[in-house]
């Protein structure tokens, strides 16, 4: 799925701007899924992280594609090789699994809010989220962190495979 702007569009100063925003992404996913797993599976963990979780996932959710939208650009100026390709379908794969990531820290941020009434008025609805909402965001946080890990080890053999 290839998507063009004009060729500045994900450019600074004339360079690039994957190469930029790929560290971003690198850092941030992997750090988002970790607090979304852990303010998911600790209560002491979602107490002091709020809704930083949830936060950082919009943030990622929207880094993710505006990267994969740079590196197509790139592809383009420079060319697409099996490597290249290969590393972009990677990348696109990150997209869904990042809005997962998502929902995933807005329904464990949701469910942490509304445990007390749940507790009270549907006990079996509140068990039954209990575990639910944790295991959906533990298997999103590790999908995001697999795919995250595998994008990049496309991209580094991409750059530096042939040194």
């Amino acid at each position: 799925m290839d998507i063009f702007l004009a060729d500045d569009a994900f450019r600074i100063a004339g360079l690039p701007l994957h190469p930029l925003l790929v560290h971003a992404v690198v850092v941030l996913t992997p750090l988002t899924a970790l607090a979304v797993a852990l303010a998911a599976v600790w209560p002491a963990a979602r107490r002091r992280l709020g809704w930083a979780p949830p936060v950082a996932a919009v943030i990622v959710a929207g880094l993710v594609p505006v990267t994969v939208l740079a590196g197509q650009n790139l592809a383009a100026t420079v060319g697409y090789t099996p490597a290249i390709l290969q590393h972009e379908a990677l990348g696109l794969m990150l997209i869904p699994w990042t809005i997962a990531l998502l929902v995933a820290a807005l329904a464990v941020a949701v469910w942490d809010r509304m445990q007390p009434r749940l507790r009270r008025e549907h006990p079996t609805a509140a068990r039954l989220l209990g575990m639910l909402v944790p295991a959906a965001a533990v298997i999103a946080a590790t999908g995001t962190i697999v795919v995250t890990v595998l994008t990049g080890e496309a991209g580094a053999r991409v750059v530096w495979g042939g040194v």
